[in-house]
């Protein structure tokens, strides 16, 4: 499942993201002897300029072939207002109704520059097409995509997809303001992992060990076999060749470690397991819908298939719909009346109560974020009908690539952290581990499939109310 190309990283000015995010701030003065505060004047622009940075970081990963759509809709003209990212020029259809999306452009043709051009076929039932320049107003998908669903006809119900979509981007889960984790990693203050190591037990035969893929941004392979992340052993944490995260250590690039800490978290919940990290989200922390699809699709195909796939990525949708390549590729494995498979996908960071695709699916676990003290966190997604289950996600321990970061979000851009092995992080990307290795650990101790030992997991959590999210059931430690 790796990508084409292999992983890359980001390039960028650090300094021209810190010009980018100039600041008026207020400064806070205490008693003397004491340090000096600086506060942001005012929270609703440091989330819109946390927005720009974070969608630079992602433009320049993939060379400025990226969108945003804005608010219903249509094209954003600030990256503060973005709502999702997609790929310009191109669509993905249903293709079973492609004939009907050629026609369209055959009674239309004068209207367009030319027609269609199909590109590929990265999933079951699905074609990625390269749509013809718009005479009237260039490359603008969105208004070709809203022509077709008038033409076409836009899904009956919220579970279904439309006929055709942008090739959306998914990315790390995003945060309030920001298409990232809830915060930039932090240096922690203890050695220990959060949640705490388990113990191993008998070690199981290979062949009974669980399969867990972590579809995320690589594996930093330094922290395998490490003194100081023990609960990563060689045995039990691969990833191919391809999928090998090369992190600088005089300076870490944004999302660096970010599928390492969350196989972190999985192991230390259910060792013994084995999990295997993809490098899908190399560019940004970002990949089109269409190539994570691809790879999700040949990993299913195999008979050696994971038996839970952790997914700490997602992208709100035009209209709100479910993520076309999704919808395809589950109504072709079938993963929501399978046993044997079960995703569990984070139900994203931007304090929304808008579905998060695809943790919104009904045969996903969508996981939230709540706090040490069980409320839900303030920059968790809510949803009492899709968001299915809540973990804690804040201030989780594990571990991280050696070296020296520069952060490059306000309030903190241009801050030097110096990590040696672990890192403090929050966000439904680490909540969503915790509950895939709850089940993964059931799941060894009984012998119980996928979804048996999630239901039982579900079960075995906490009913509680909260402001945000409504009735909610937590699982997993909280202190």
């Amino acid at each position: 499942m790796s990508q084409p190309g292999g992983p890359s990283r980001p390039s960028f000015s650090l300094s021209a993201l810190i010009r980018l995010v100039r600041w008026p701030w207020r400064v806070v003065r205490r008693d003397p002897g004491q340090s000096v505060d600086v506060q942001p004047v005012d929270p609703e622009r440091l989330n819109r300029d946390k927005l720009r940075v974070q969608a630079r970081v992602v433009r320049d990963a993939l060379k400025g072939d990226v969108a945003a759509a804005g608010p219903e809709d249509r094209p954003a003209k600030d990256d503060a207002e973005l709502v999702y990212l997609y790929r310009p020029g191109h669509a993905l259809a249903q293709a079973e109704r492609l004939d009907d999306v050629m026609a369209f452009f055959e009674r239309r043709g004068e209207e367009f520059d030319g027609r269609p051009e199909r590109v590929d076929e990265p999933g079951p039932g699905l074609v990625l097409l390269r749509l013809p320049r718009r005479r009237d107003e260039g490359d603008d998908v969105l208004a070709t995509l809203a022509e077709l669903d008038e033409a076409l006809g836009r899904p009956e119900g919220k579970d279904q997809p439309p006929i055709v979509s942008p090739d959306h981007l998914v990315y790390v889960t995003p945060a309030k303001g920001g298409l990232c984790p809830a915060t930039e990693p932090e240096v922690p203050k203890t050695r220990r992992p959060w949640p705490p190591q388990a113990p191993a037990g008998e070690e199981p035969k290979p062949a009974e060990r669980v399969r867990v893929a972590v579809v995320d941004t690589g594996l930093w392979a330094d922290a395998v076999g490490s003194a100081m992340t023990p609960w990563l052993e060689s045995d039990d944490i691969f990833a191919d060749p391809a999928d090998v995260e090369h992190v600088n250590p005089a300076a870490i690039h944004p999302y660096a470690g970010h599928g390492t800490f969350v196989a972190g978290v999985i192991s230390c919940l259910a060792p013994d397991t084995r999990v295997e990290v993809e490098g899908l989200l190399t560019h940004g922390g970002a990949i089109y819908e269409s190539a994570i699809i691809a790879q999700l699709n040949d990993a299913l195909n195999d008979d050696d298939h994971p038996q839970l796939i952790s997914i700490s990525a997602g992208t709100h949708t035009r209209g709100g719909w479910p993520l076309l390549s999704f919808a395809l590729l589950a109504a072709a494995h079938r993963l929501a009346e399978r046993d044997d498979i079960l995703v569990v996908a984070a139900a994203g960071n931007d304090a929304s109560d808008q579905p998060f695709w695809p943790a919104a699916f009904s045969w996903a676990v969508g996981v939230g974020s709540v706090d040490p003290d069980g409320t839900v966190s303030d920059f968790s997604n809510v949803g009492e009908d899709w968001v299915k289950v809540y973990a804690r996600g804040r201030d989780l321990v594990n571990a991280f690539p050696r070296g020296t970061y520069i952060c490059h979000e306000p309030p903190n851009a241009g801050q030097v952290r110096h990590f040696d092995g672990l890192a403090r992080w929050s966000g439904t990307s680490f909540s969503t581990p915790v509950v895939t290795g709850l089940i993964a650990a059931r799941m060894r101790a009984t012998g119980e499939d996928a979804r048996t030992a999630w239901t039982k997991v579900l079960g075995d959590g906490t009913s509680a109310t909260d402001p945000r999210g409504g009735a909610i059931t937590i699982v997993g430690p909280l202190t």
